[in-house]
């Protein structure tokens, strides 16, 4: 085996045959993306062409229990639908629509009837379906979503409607064009009393494709990308539906029309459901990453061929990608690709101990509703940041379609809003560690006693759900953050990550702590110390990124394989010091001398690895079918990279 694929077995994980087989399997017709821009309609029946012949797949069933008629194997699942982050985005957003949203909120939020009812369609395509839940009035806030669903006893059904404009369900996929049936998010109400935001199940469109009475549709149209997913706009004019419509997990009306919830406090209820739901956070992140690590390897392998000025000598011309600016735009987002794909391993592999009853505690569900909400925010960001820089990296070329970059960069961009704002996403994530840090922490009477105890405190909140006692023993056998080693080794990073990590939590509890002061304005408290907040979040799931990256590594046997992973390892680890070096130094957990030695350490990697750039985007084992493009036309003058 090669070291190429050696490295892409560690990249592959633990549902390594998963992707093999899509690698294999799926059409390059149906799957690669158009070539040439297509007219919408056409577009949009092509990816649903693609969506249907996935249902002939095991991809979506997988993503069931066996009661549900699947076959349990949840990480097998959301691993494929990842992969189709590399082909047709449109497809990818279209299947996460019908098979991780609609069946996922049946699945999730419904009972046997429902399942029985219900999930064969969706899986076979019978049933196409939309995930209606954003409005145009509330998107992130979805506790106060306007659409309501008033049960109705004389007739025992429940009434759906949109109380105005700002009540419209908005960038509904699937609802333009396709979708017969609506999972509804809206506010419940029996008897006068409102339950909060439950999800009801509502027909939308006749056998022919007509809206039913009372449901008016919309087509958003064209958008800046993802032209293959009809998006659209759902409005509901009290419209009935029956009862048992309900999605009735946590709430359901009985027989005698009255409310019941097996939890009874109404936010934690809210809260437990959403919860549910995360599945489709961790594909989005997944999807972001794949499409990343294409435009990184197009971009690469681009730099490995075009020349551009002469040696000194004037015998030859220089290698894009052997200039030290060139490997400084590409390397180190390379080697953060590489961190955040090992990551999302991690998570997938906790979201499947969960969603197979592995794990059942609400400590764990908590866990990973954060860092799925962490590494989803980082990875979408990493997205926009990255395939911008291999676009212009590409120069002219990348700015021809039929290369990809523009639809790369399109079909992503939504990504850093869709499944949650990144920005209220970094809030979910540092206001968890706050809420872990008061539980651990009950008696904050004076400031004396806040010090005293905050390092322990802080000791107890951050754990180490990656590898932790290798990533304990590491830390345990550093040389210390003064040491003139400290930057070299990996105990050493480990224990800087997780330092700045651990300050800004200590001093974000401490700005915060004031806010329950009597007479103190608690928003503006929280206000002015949002960016502190969102510093603290990053900090945190780029520690845990990092321990991510060290366990799989760890796992790996000696030989140059390892070596080089160990070295992509570093540049992940000095590129994200570098970029906060000012935090850094000014809390003064690097000298000056350390500060410059973290410049020079990363062109030195960048260096170092150069000879192995083709190596590393061979590791992500893209088919060259979802790669196509006429960068390379010119390949047969250049030769093979030296």
């Amino acid at each position: 085996m090669g070291t190429a694929e050696e490295i892409r077995t560690v990249l592959d994980g633990r549902w390594e045959e998963v992707r093999q087989e899509v690698r294999s399997r799926l059409d390059p017709e149906t799957f690669a993306p158009p070539l040439s821009t297509l007219p919408l309609d056409e577009h949009r029946q092509r990816t649903l062409q693609a969506v249907l012949e996935l249902t002939q797949t095991d991809f979506a069933r997988n993503g069931l229990t066996e009661e549900q008629g699947g076959t349990n194997e949840h990480g097998a699942s959301v691993t494929a639908f990842e992969m189709l982050g590399h082909a047709d985005l449109s497809v990818f957003v279209k299947a996460g629509v019908q098979f991780g949203l609609f069946g996922g909120a049946i699945a999730n939020l419904g009972t046997k009837r429902h399942w029985d009812a219900y999930l064969p369609g969706m899986l076979d395509g019978s049933l196409l379906g939309s995930f209606a839940m954003t409005e145009l009035g509330h998107g992130s806030d979805v506790q106060s979503l306007l659409t309501t669903a008033t049960y109705v006893p004389e007739t025992d059904e429940i009434e759906i409607h949109s109380p105005g404009i700002a009540a419209r369900k908005d960038y509904i996929g699937n609802a333009a064009r396709d979708a017969r049936m609506a999972a509804v998010f809206a506010q419940l109400v029996v008897d006068g009393e409102n339950h909060g935001v439950h999800c009801v199940l509502v027909p939308i469109r006749d056998e022919h494709g007509n809206p039913l009475d009372g449901v008016t549709i919309g087509d958003c149209g064209a958008k800046m990308g993802l032209r293959g997913v009809d998006n659209g706009e759902l409005t509901f004019d009290h419209v009935r539906v029956p009862r048992l419509n309900l999605l009735n997990r946590y709430g359901t009306i009985d027989d005698d029309g009255r409310y019941h919830s097996p939890i009874e406090n109404p936010s934690r209820r809210f809260f437990t459901m959403l919860g549910t739901l995360v599945r489709g956070r961790i594909s989005v992140a997944g999807g972001a990453g794949a499409a990343t690590r294409t435009a990184l390897t197009l971009a690469v392998i681009y730099g490995l061929h075009r020349t551009q000025f002469h040696t000194p000598d004037g015998e030859s011309e220089v290698r894009i990608l052997d200039y030290r600016g060139h490997q400084r735009k590409l390397l180190p987002r390379l080697a953060r690709s590489f961190a955040l794909m090992l990551a999302q391993n991690a998570l997938v592999e906790q979201m499947h101990r969960i969603a197979a009853g592995e794990e059942s505690s609400e400590d764990a569900q908590r866990e990973l509703e954060a860092r799925a909400a962490g590494i989803k925010a980082l990875t979408t960001e990493h997205a926009t940041d990255t395939i911008q820089v291999c676009r212009e990296a590409c120069g002219g070329a990348g700015y021809m379609s039929v290369n990809r970059f523009a639809d790369l960069k399109a079909d992503t961009d939504v990504f850093s809003t869709f499944e949650g704002d990144n920005t209220v996403l970094l809030q979910l994530v540092a206001k968890g560690m706050l809420t872990e840090y008061k539980d651990a922490f009950h008696e904050l009477d004076t400031r004396g006693a806040f010090f005293f105890g905050a390092r322990q405190v802080t000791e107890a909140v951050i754990e180490r759900t990656i590898g932790g006692s290798l990533i304990q023993r590491l830390v345990s056998g550093s040389p210390g953050r003064d040491g003139d080693d400290a930057l070299t080794d990996r105990g050493g990073q480990l224990d800087l990550f997780e330092d700045r990590e651990k300050h800004l939590l200590e001093t974000l509890a401490m700005r915060l702590r004031r806010a329950g002061e009597e007479g103190a304005d608690g928003f503006a408290i929280f206000n002015d110390a949002q960016p502190h907040l969102l510093l603290t979040a990053r900090a945190h799931i780029e520690r845990v990124v990092l321990e991510a990256f060290v366990a799989a590594i760890d796992g790996m046997p000696d030989g140059e394989s390892r070596e080089i992973m160990e070295r992509v390892c570093d540049l992940y680890v000095m590129s994200t010091i570098e970029a906060e070096r000012a935090w850094f130094v000014e809390h003064g957990r690097l000298s000056a001398q350390q500060s410059k030695s973290v410049i020079v350490a990363v062109d030195t990697l960048c260096a170092g690895l150069r000879p192995h750039a083709q190596t590393l985007v061979d590791a992500f084992a893209i088919p060259l079918a979802w790669r196509e493009t006429n960068l390379m036309e010119f390949l047969g003058e250049a030769g093979p990279d030296a």
